[in-house]
């Protein structure tokens, strides 16, 4: 008679069996879930790529270069007509301070810098403007600006926004800057620097308030061609001078 086992020692077999199919089935999924070694190697690198970019330290930021060519990009050249019979211009530069930038040219073409005298001019330092009332304490009625201070010097001719002591409330008040002041580097927003005829920015009037002071007659940009303001012709005289008039004997 042939054996068989019976009970819980029969289902062994089937139990090993069955146990094995398992771990065959866990070892195929394990095996499609695994990376290759070729994307295991990509994806380290792209970790430590990412690593390297979080470690790795930023230098300063590079600046768009000031260009002195009076016909390239007209638009960002601010143009003053000086009551000291001079015309100076000045190189806008919205990659340095792209919202002083627009509310100098909106502000210009709003004719609100016309007839404003340079109030506060001090030897050696600066020329400061902008101020519809004359006295420093003035502005327009757009909103204050938020800083953009940025790394470029003050070098002779920089163009930066005068302020108060709140960082954020620029307006409309600007200076030229006669001489380098490096201590006003990054106190200041510096948006432009004089590109043609600094030396009429040098003949400005000094004082705080001058006696006589220089004046804008006229700002605008260069794209929009502006011409100089006309002189006032000089008033005639009421009778002609003749040399015969002038040799002639004195009526008592």
């Amino acid at each position: 008679m042939t054996k068989t086992l019976q009970g819980p020692a029969a289902l062994r077999p089937l139990a090993s069996r069955s146990a094995f199919a398992a771990l065959l089935l866990a070892a195929a999924f394990a095996a499609l879930l695994a990376p290759s070694p070729a994307r295991a190697q990509d994806m380290n690198q792209d970790q430590e790529a990412e690593e390297r970019e979080e470690v790795a330290p930023t230098g300063p930021r590079l600046y768009e270069p000031l260009s002195y060519d009076m016909s390239e990009d007209r638009e960002n050249i601010w143009v003053l007509d000086l009551s000291n019979g001079e015309r100076v211009s000045i190189r806008l530069m919205p990659d340095w301070a792209p919202d002083h930038v627009e509310r100098i040219k909106t502000l210009t073409r709003q004719g609100f810098y016309d007839g404003v005298i340079f109030h506060r001019v001090i030897d050696g330092f600066m020329a400061q403007s902008g101020d519809p009332t004359g006295t420093g304490q003035g502005g327009s009625e757009l909103p204050d600006l938020e800083a953009e201070f940025n790394s470029m010097p003050h070098v002779r001719g920089t163009v930066s926004m005068a302020r108060a002591n709140e960082e954020n409330s620029a307006n409309s008040q600007f200076f030229i800057v006669f001489y380098p002041r490096f201590s006003l580097d990054k106190r200041y927003t510096n948006f432009g620097r004089v590109i043609d005829n600094i030396e009429a920015v040098d003949a400005i009037q000094r004082g705080e308030p001058p006696q006589n002071p220089t004046r804008i007659l006229q700002a605008s940009l260069a794209s929009d061609n502006v011409p100089p303001p006309t002189s006032a012709a000089p008033s005639r005289m009421e009778q002609e001078i003749t040399a015969d008039m002038l040799s002639s004997p004195v009526q008592q």
